[in-house]
């Protein structure tokens, strides 16, 4: 039995690998695009590109799991149904749930790892993604301002440099400022270096020269510098935004009720997500479970079991449309926060005892004997 229990758990693994790959090459490929005008506008490195969009994978990868669970347990004891695997382990005296322990091991392992990424992997990955989203949108050093182009700032600030050198300095700048429409300034220096202050990110240049021409008198000014500086525009304050919901940690989600800075809707947005990543991690189990449970229990059919795969998809999306549902209005009502967890518990128990007690025996109609062959006999 532990060698089926293998060969079964391993035909699962080949297949949710294969379906998660797939769905999450194409949904990664969708939400790239997303992100190209960074690459294009902004100038930033292919190697961040694939940061920030590696960063979101964590979130998708939990939602696709259980889908992706579905979908190999299903397959596979289709396969062995069509195959008459399954006919063969039933005659041999094997009980549906028996069958059932491969599907019912691998819900659960997923079951924990998701759990692991749930309130670990995606919190760390969504500060991350914040702070290199706000890093790449308004750093102007290395990022946006390379070597030998002019970069495009803002609207009237043009700035070039030649080098970046090891020490953070930059040398050979030239900055076209024409954001006063009454005026035109050009500035030049030999070298420089880009700070951040209070009031937002700024270059200051050493040993170069201010040219200014008047739009309205056409007057000419030249100026010699040893020290000079540019405020970029852009504020600091943006940076500091408060931690999301997905960036907080489990801790922070349960005792939100406890945080005088949120508001009571605020405050049960944070507690329903706070149960939902101790929760949603078992629907891997779940849909492991349903997703074996009609094909173990129903007649088997040489034409195929469409009928019973229909059905087990639909229960399938039932369960996440009322996941969804219930979970925004238990946002609004936090009493119905049980709801959520009876929308999993419900169908695990109803599958577990379909498994267990379930005779189709005992449904199926009985053919009536002709009343001419009883009395023959």
């Amino acid at each position: 039995m532990k060698k089926l229990n293998r060969y079964i758990i391993r035909q699962i693994f080949v297949g949710f690998l294969l379906v998660t790959f797939s769905l999450m090459s194409i949904i990664w490929l969708t939400q790239s695009l997303r992100f190209v005008d960074l690459i294009t506008n902004n100038g930033i490195p292919v190697s961040i590109f694939a940061e920030l969009t590696s960063l979101l994978m964590p979130r998708i990868f939990t939602i696709l799991a259980p889908i992706a669970v579905f979908a190999a347990v299903l397959f596979v004891y289709n396969r062995m149904l069509s195959d008459r695997e399954l006919v063969v382990m039933k005659s041999a005296g094997i009980s549906p749930m028996q069958c059932a322990v491969p599907a019912i091991i691998f819900g659960i392992l997923m079951s924990f790892f998701n759990l692991f990424v749930y309130n670990l992997g995606i919190p760390w990955a969504e500060q991350r993604f914040s702070e290199l989203q706000w890093k790449v949108k308004n750093d102007v050093s290395h990022l946006m301002l390379r070597e030998g182009e002019f970069t495009t700032l803002q609207n009237g600030l043009t700035v070039f440099l030649t080098t970046h050198e090891k020490d953070g300095s930059i040398t050979g700048i030239m900055v076209n400022d024409e954001r006063n429409p009454k005026s035109k300034v050009t500035i030049s220096a030999e070298k420089g270096r880009i700070v951040y202050t209070e009031k937002g990110p700024k270059i200051i240049m050493v040993n170069g020269a201010r040219q200014e021409i008047n739009n309205q008198t056409k007057q000419f000014t030249s100026v010699s510098f040893a020290r000079y500086s540019v405020d970029f525009g852009i504020q600091n304050n943006a940076r500091k935004k408060a931690a999301g919901v997905r960036e907080r940690s489990l801790k922070e989600l349960l005792e939100a009720r406890s945080n005088p800075e949120l508001n009571e809707k605020e405050a049960n947005r944070f507690l329903v997500e706070g149960n939902r990543r101790l929760l949603n991690p078992f629907f891997n189990l779940v849909f492991a479970v349903l997703a074996c449970t009609g094909l173990l229990c129903g007649n088997f059919n040489r034409r195929g079991q469409t009928k019973i795969i229909s059905t087990s998809i639909t229960a399938m999306i039932i369960i996440l449309a009322l996941d969804l549902s219930l979970t925004n209005i238990a946002v609004n009502n936090i009493s119905l926060l049980t709801l959520i967890y009876a929308n999993l518990i419900l169908p695990l128990c109803i599958c577990i005892y379909l498994l267990m007690f379930y005779n189709p025996a005992l449904f199926s109609r009985k053919k009536e004997v002709p009343n001419e062959v009883l009395n023959n006999e």
